[in-house]
């Protein structure tokens, strides 16, 4: 995925109030960029490290900078959390993840239950058999494990009550009959593996695995990262008992 809006290369000063984060542009001039990440955003910014934003020229809009991605010396990191179902969407349709090759028809943002799901694939426009359809929730995962961790992929990186809800959402669809998975799109290129961030959400956790045992797919797939475009290269292992 490329990015479409014009980018700029600056130095993030802070972040704060969640959604907004101090960028110092290569002219010395501050702006202040609208930062579409609700989580800690742990291990994925500390002042002076490298950002990239993106300007937009919509009167709409009360700031007309966001905030992409960081980079911490070694890799840039995604942090806009509207990006991943757009990564992972494009990915699907491009055949790069293999597990779920063979759904041509997608729908975004199904209602099912209580809940969301992000994607709904299928084999057919109108799909009647359970067996022919696939939901698909997506994560964006950016947070790094630590000492024994430090190779690691982690989520969530605060509680996610709602990404609870998910999960019992998918195992609840796989046991109606429809095949489900849970998709963590990484976007640094630091890690090698993903894993449950046990200490920060351990019932996120203990959920994850109750739904790998129930036969709800697991996946992750790591973004290559850089200042023109993200996009999903490859499959990282999956543990599930760290």
């Amino acid at each position: 995925m490329k990015f479409l809006a014009p980018i700029t290369e600056g130095i993030i000063l802070k972040r704060y109030k969640r959604f907004l984060a101090d960028i110092q542009l290569p002219n010395g001039e501050v702006v202040t960029a609208h930062t579409a990440n609700t989580g800690s955003m742990k291990t994925c910014w500390e002042p002076g490290w490298k950002a990239l934003i993106s300007f937009h020229d919509n009167p709409k809009r009360k700031l007309k900078y966001s905030l992409e991605m960081t980079f911490n010396g070694h890799t840039w990191i995604g942090i806009n959390t509207s990006l991943p179902n757009k990564l992972a969407q494009e990915a699907i349709e491009n055949g790069l993840i293999k597990e779920l090759k063979g759904y041509p028809f997608i729908k975004p943002e199904v209602k099912t239950g209580n809940s969301r799901i992000d994607l709904l694939l299928s084999k057919e426009k109108e799909a009647e058999s359970k067996k022919d359809q696939f939901f698909v929730e997506i994560k964006n995962v950016t947070l790094k494990g630590e000492n024994h961790q430090k190779k690691a992929a982690l989520f969530p990186d605060a509680v996610s009550v709602r990404g609870q809800k998910h999960i019992q959402e998918l195992i609840k669809l796989h046991k109606e009959g429809y095949n489900a998975a849970l998709l963590f799109i990484v976007q640094r290129e630091d890690v090698e593996y993903f894993t449950p961030a046990h200490e920060i959400d351990p019932l996120y956790s203990k959920l994850l695995k109750e739904a790998a045992a129930e036969g709800v797919l697991i996946l992750a797939y790591q973004c290559t990262m850089s200042k023109k475009e993200i996009v999903v290269n490859r499959s990282i292992p999956v543990k599930l008992n760290n």
